[in-house]
């Protein structure tokens, strides 16, 4: 796992006191708020108030368009249709809009596009059908904003086309009746960061004539699902969204979502929004992606309780299915690192391969975005034609990343921190070029651990539970609470779970803990008992027996000694090297290794029989505060050209041989030395 910048907050205690004195609060959920910026008397009451707000519909531009021409098509009986998109918010954007013409007695149908074989978005294919069908009016939920060409098909087959999507706007609008989108420059409305089945639950709200409390009963569990589904910023009108669609989902108002919690495994479990992130939303998803949306959509409307059982059968299918899919792309991704180690050194990583599923790169890349601490792409090419998906980090645009390289694209589209594009396979290698080019000129952050505060052992109790449960719902820009633990001492590892996961247990003043690290074995976790180290921690509720106590679950771990900053500065150095960029002398300096630093490194990894682990840790037991990085991984380099060590997959092992080696015959350390200008030994 790729090392990140922890960021703790240092909330001002003071102003935490005054907050919770004046409001009532828990004294540990105002330092939690003043640590995430709300400090104002409007903020704070309505992040806790259970009531709710919503804008005027209106307000979102073209909103009195769409609803007229709907309204027209109402009272003269048009057929219209919803045309959706494949994912968890596009599929409940098309079941709200759907069942909301149903109960107004419309003469409704949808479209629900095929990943795999139309892509994302209308088609001409797709609206012909729609034409042979009788329909008069295409209503699009979750797309179309970049529609220009498909929406002049449109008018020339004298149909009507509103558009309502949330995605960004290009420099051209589609020609249409109305295009609602809260990311159109002229849009004046306060709130943006709607997701598609918010754009939609706005336009049912219009065609209310502005009341909400109709949509919130019929449709807030669906709304929620795809609002939490998308990721979109959980504040504002979302948050209350979400607040009352997890009422309902927890209720039991809809049968296909219960059925999918007994699907999952959550039948008797109250969902927080983390739990549908990470349980509900991953089967909305995957059906989409492996099989047929429409089963997706079909479970969400439907009253049949058997028709619901079969499709939440074939949406577990579905999901099974996904993660294999994923599995193969991430282990051919292995093997492509393993024969070009270079590509790593990329600002942006891209990944390709052939007839990798189209559906699950988007999953893949969040992995890889997780794993590297970069923005990463992933792209699928069946020979001739390639279609890509990409993640980014905070603080580096890939919408904009993207359209950078929009010339060789065929399509493209997204948001900030995730996008999707189609180009021809001949031009994979020219895109990665040129995104790079791209990132070169933009002052590249890093990956971030962000911490809302410090806390030291002896305070967690199963207290501090009912002040996170408080900041429900958890989401983008309302994260679940991360907590520094520091200078805690390892004591124990304990393989769990089959060996998959770690029950670790650590020791300070006095004080035990004992903390889980999912997703890591014995054998990777690269401590020792007696390490001095620094969590990153979730705390969570734990109910055995009738008894609540506090699980804590370890979000990123290092050593207390490491330096972040001096340590990815390091890195990046290196990085930049290996590029075959132009270094200064001062930057060849700070990467050259004397041979006493050479031998350290040799003599270390030798005795230790190889090395797979983090370099931060490297760093540590060679006893550097992560400053000589880049100095660590040169030695290593260059000891791998004169054939000292050699690489075994992730692992750094010393080669078969007994020959002494000159340095000065590494072309690497040649060309270092030549660089910093020095011709003296060292």
């Amino acid at each position: 796992m790729s090392r990140k910048k922890w960021v703790t907050a240092k909330p001002d205690k003071e102003l935490a006191s005054n907050i919770s004195s004046r409001f009532g609060i828990d004294p540990f959920a105002a330092l939690l708020l003043v640590s995430r910026g709300i400090t104002d008397e409007e903020k704070i009451e309505d992040f806790f108030s259970d009531e709710y707000f919503f804008g005027d519909p209106f307000e979102l531009k073209d909103m009195d368009k769409a609803a007229a021409r709907i309204e027209q098509a109402l009272e003269n009986g048009e057929r219209i249709a919803v045309y959706g998109d494949y994912d968890a918010d596009g599929v409940t954007s098309t079941a709200v809009l759907y069942r909301f013409f149903e109960m107004v007695g419309a003469d409704v149908t949808y479209y629900i596009p095929d990943r795999n074989y139309e892509g994302y978005g209308l088609n001409k294919e797709a609206i012909k059908s729609l034409y042979e069908r009788g329909v008069n009016l295409i209503v699009t939920v979750d797309n179309g904003i970049s529609a220009i060409n498909e929406a002049i098909y449109i008018k020339e087959l004298g149909m009507s086309l509103v558009v309502t999507d949330h995605h960004k706007a290009g420099g051209e609008l589609p020609q249409a009746c109305a295009v609602v989108d809260a990311h159109r420059p002229d849009c004046p409305s306060r709130f943006k960061q709607w997701s598609g089945v918010g754009i939609v639950f706005k336009l049912v709200c219009a065609l209310s004539g502005g009341d909400f409390e109709d949509a919130l009963d019929s449709f807030s569990d669906i709304i929620a699902l795809g609002t939490i589904g998308d990721i979109v910023s959980l504040t504002g009108e979302n948050r209350a969204l979400v607040k009352e669609g997890l009422k309902k989902i927890n209720a039991g108002n809809n049968i296909g979502i219960d059925t999918l919690k007994s699907a999952c495994g959550q039948a008797d479990k109250k969902l927080s929004s983390t739990a549908v992130a990470f349980s509900l939303v991953p089967r909305i998803n995957a059906v989409g992606r492996i099989g047929k949306a429409e089963d997706a959509f079909k479970l969400l409307i439907s009253d049949d309780i058997n028709e619901v059982l079969s499709i939440s059968q074939i949406i577990e299918q579905a999901n099974a299915q996904r993660q294999r899919f994923e599995q193969i792309i991430v282990a051919e991704a292995e093997e492509q690192i393993s024969q070009r180690p270079e590509m790593l050194y990329d600002r942006v990583l891209v990944f390709d391969g052939l007839d990798w599923h189209g559906g699950v790169i988007g999953i893949a890349a969040s992995r890889f975005v997780e794993r590297f601490g970069k923005p990463c792409i992933v792209i699928t090419s069946d020979g001739e034609e390639a279609k890509g998906s990409a993640r980014s980090i905070d603080g580096f645009s890939m919408y904009d990343a993207i359209n950078s390289c929009r010339e060789m694209l065929t399509r493209f589209g997204g948001h900030t921190l995730a996008a999707g594009f189609s180009l021809k396979s001949r031009d994979i290698e020219k895109f990665r070029k040129s995104i790079n080019e791209y990132a070169k000129m933009i002052e590249m952050p890093f990956a971030k651990v962000n911490i809302d505060c410090c806390l030291r052992p002896e305070f967690i109790s199963s207290d501090i539970l009912p002040v996170i449960d408080s900041f429900e719902p958890f989401g983008a820009d309302n994260p679940q609470p991360i907590f520094g633990l520091f200078k805690l001492k390892l004591v124990s590892i304990q393989p769990v779970g089959n060996g998959k996961h770690l029950r670790l247990g650590f020791t300070r003043n006095k004080t035990n803990i004992t903390a889980f690290k999912f997703g890591m074995t014995q054998q990777d976790f690269p401590y020792f008992p007696g390490d001095i180290l620094d969590l990153a921690v979730r705390l969570e509720k734990n109910e055995y027996k009738g008894q609540t106590r506090v699980s804590i679950y370890i979000k990123d771990m290092r050593m207390n000694s490491t330096d972040d900053e001096k340590y990815l500065l390091s890195v990046r150095l290196y990085e930049k090297i290996r590029r075959g960029e132009a270094a200064t002398k001062n930057e060849a300096i700070k990467a050259l290794p004397s041979r006493k630093f050479a031998a350290d490194v040799f003599r270390f990894i030798r005795d230790s029989g190889g090395w797979g682990a983090d370099t931060d840790v490297l760093c540590y037991r060679l006893s550097d505060d992560g400053s000589n990085a880049c100095k660590v991984l040169m030695s290593i380099d260059i000891l791998c050209e004169l054939g000292i060590f050699r690489k075994e997959g992730n692992r750094v092992v010393v080669s078969d041989t007994s020959s002494k080696v000159n340095l000065d015959d590494s072309q690497l350390m040649s060309q270092l030395k030549r660089i910093a200008g020095k011709d003296l030994e060292i």
